[in-house]
């Protein structure tokens, strides 16, 4: 089962709750770190024996004593990554979305295709969590590509969480498509509420069914509450708004090791999804 912690907003607590998800399984699980922009989870896992991979993309190389300048590149790219200036073919490797059209297209077979590096990911492993952590190189425009050679780590036999990025834009959907089922983490502020509704729209044009967990659940008002009743989500968890809570985060100290009562909390918390997603088949 793949199962996605996810949130309209930073701040809420994905990597709390996957972390913490993981490491209180008994049997052997995967978490991938999605949030390429940002990665955090190793922080808290701590993995061992890591291993590092190069994540590269294709991109147009033009040979100039080939090219005829007639343009048919640069009208079969619908990203604007190749243009023609009279005698001059410019290329925005950034804005290359590596489909290949430009170098399909061209009839003087001018245009091949290098590799650009994007980014790495690292794979490592903690006791009976197998991590596997994307970081976007500085200045990359485009997360997608890299996430999507994450998701490749997937393996059907285990238990996989991911932790996607914040948001409702493209890093997020390439993150939790084909997820068996969705956590969104929220809290109960107006904002919280405004992303979660926007998170929730995205949950619901992907046909994930979906539940909502509530992080320093004490603050703010009902009305994450009122959203949940409203829409029919069940309401999965509530984390308290505790400073101790706060105090192991800031300490990479996942919460399950300092308050070990929490891990019963977590697999029961595993052991709903589970009956959701069956009910749901």
């Amino acid at each position: 089962m793949i199962i996605s912690i996810a949130s309209g907003k930073g701040g809420t607590g994905k990597t709390t709750l996957s972390v913490n998800m993981a490491l209180s399984m008994d049997s052997d699980v995967t978490l991938l770190d999605c949030d390429v922009e940002e990665p955090n989870a190793h922080l808290f896992i701590k993995p061992d024996q890591v291993k590092t991979e190069s994540v590269t993309v294709l991109v147009p190389k033009v040979d100039m004593t080939k090219c005829s300048y007639c343009k048919k590149c640069y009208e079969i790219c619908q990203f604007k990554a190749i243009t023609v200036f009279k005698e001059t073919v410019l290329t925005f490797p950034g804005l290359c979305h590596s489909c290949g059209g430009c170098a399909l297209i061209c009839p003087e077979n001018a245009i091949t295709e290098e590799d650009r590096e994007i980014g790495t990911i690292e794979i490592g492993q903690k006791n009976n969590v197998k991590l596997i952590m994307g970081t976007l190189n500085v200045g990359e425009a485009m997360a997608p590509p890299l996430i999507h050679k994450v998701r490749t780590h997937h393996e059907p036999s285990k238990i996989t969480f991911i932790d996607a990025p914040p948001g409702t834009s493209c890093p997020v959907v390439a993150s939790i498509k084909g997820s068996d089922f969705v956590i969104l983490v929220t809290e109960p502020t107006p904002f919280g509420l405004y992303d979660l509704g926007l998170a929730y729209q995205v949950i619901q044009h992907l046909s994930i069914p979906c539940g909502i967990v509530i992080n320093r659940s004490d603050i703010g008002d009902q009305k994450v509450k009122q959203f949940a009743h409203e829409n029919h989500i069940p309401i999965l968890m509530e984390i308290p708004f505790d400073r101790a809570i706060a105090e192991a985060y800031s300490e990479g100290t996942p919460l399950i090791e300092k308050y070990p009562e929490w891990k019963q909390k977590f697999l029961d918390l595993y052991d709903t999804i589970e009956k959701i997603v069956i009910s749901k088949k």
